[in-house]
């Protein structure tokens, strides 16, 4: 009884997260960005990509700032959410609609990704974080920007998809209304804190409270899961939490993929995994690291296996779309989907 009681706080929880994050959160970083006169590119490697990963980002500084040793969460939901960002969100997005991609800013994205990876691998080979450590991931990720940058025209473009997917989100908010008819209550009482889009600075203070005491929920509920099923944490991270704080980038994926805009989407998912390596490991650990001053310890038992997996997402989905002449379409899309079940009932079985 207990466990049903803790899957619908996981259920509420996830769909909270999905609507704070797109109906304020998104929205007030955006009204931010232009009152602060930021270029789009910047705006969108920065506080768009703060926005649509904010769920692992906070559930990685919640992990490593509680007690009880829940680090390996935040590592599990990272990696796991990196694995779905893949497989998941550009099967899907392939399916939706056949995507005909420009090969250099794929490369580009993937070339960075797997420098992230490699930077796992070196960082945790010791089993201990340094503040050099946790530097240089950030270090990186400030060079993937200013990369970004320099592609203005592809991501000016990508503005425009940003604004009309919004229009369509609506539309699709419409056709799609079950889950929200059910959820009205809970929408209801979240219209009374958050204000007008005009009061951007408030809703985006409010959206960072509630992201965070949301993602505490969603800690501790994994590791009462993983106690009462008797597995480890890691594995639920890996699995149920990696989906569930993905929900955005899924829905924001499949809506510009609806509109035709599948190379948007395919580039989002890994532009999101570069963030959540980068930033969401380096900003938690320089935050722990200043204050403690001492290193972090860091689990080495599933790096070798993590590592692996996420290098192989890379090729596949690389030699994927260099085999078919960069494009990607409904049968391709199946097939990562199912690579994405595959990884499933390995990982259960591991543990069974």
């Amino acid at each position: 009884m207990f466990l049903l009681f803790l899957a619908i706080i996981l259920f509420i929880s996830f769909y909270l997260l999905a609507h704070i994050c797109d109906k304020y959160f998104v929205d007030s970083l955006d009204r931010i960005a232009k009152k602060w006169n930021m270029p789009s590119d910047v705006a969108g490697a920065t506080l768009m990509a703060v926005g649509s990963s904010a769920p692992e980002l906070f559930v990685a500084i919640i992990s490593l700032f509680g007690v009880g040793g829940n680090e390996e969460i935040g590592m599990g939901t990272i990696v796991g959410s990196a694995l779905f960002n893949v497989l998941v969100i550009i099967g899907a997005s392939a399916v939706v609609k056949k995507a005909v991609l420009n090969w250099q800013p794929v490369l580009r994205d993937t070339a960075f990704y797997s420098l992230s990876i490699i930077m796992i691998l070196v960082a945790f080979q010791d089993g201990q974080i340094d503040l050099g450590e946790a530097s240089m991931f950030v270090v990186l990720y400030i060079v993937y920007i200013i990369s970004v940058t320099n592609w203005r025209k592809d991501l000016d473009d990508g503005t425009k998809v940003h604004e009309e997917s919004k229009k369509e989100e609506k539309e699709v908010e419409e056709k799609e209304g079950l889950i929200t008819r059910f959820m009205t209550p809970i929408n209801f009482l979240l219209a009374k804190f958050f204000r007008s889009p005009q009061h951007y600075i408030w809703n985006f203070s409010l959206s960072i409270f509630f992201i965070a005491g949301l993602s505490w929920v969603l800690v501790e509920s994994a590791v009462e899961i993983s106690h009462i099923l008797h597995i480890p944490k890691a594995i639920v991270a890996l699995t149920i939490l990696a989906a569930g704080t993905s929900i955005p980038d899924l829905m924001s994926s499949l809506i510009v993929a609806r509109q035709g805009r599948g190379a948007m989407a395919i580039s989002n998912a890994i532009g999101s995994n570069i963030f959540d390596v980068l930033f969401g490991f380096g900003v938690p650990w320089i935050i722990m690291l200043s204050i403690t001053g001492e290193s972090i310890p860091v689990a080495r038992e599933n790096l070798i296996s993590s590592v692996v997996l996420l290098f192989a997402t890379v090729l596949v989905i690389f030699f994927l779309l260099m085999v078919r002449h960069w494009k990607i379409g409904r049968r391709a899309g199946w097939f990562l989907i199912g690579l994405y079940i595959f990884y499933l009932i390995w990982s259960i079985k591991q543990v069974l």
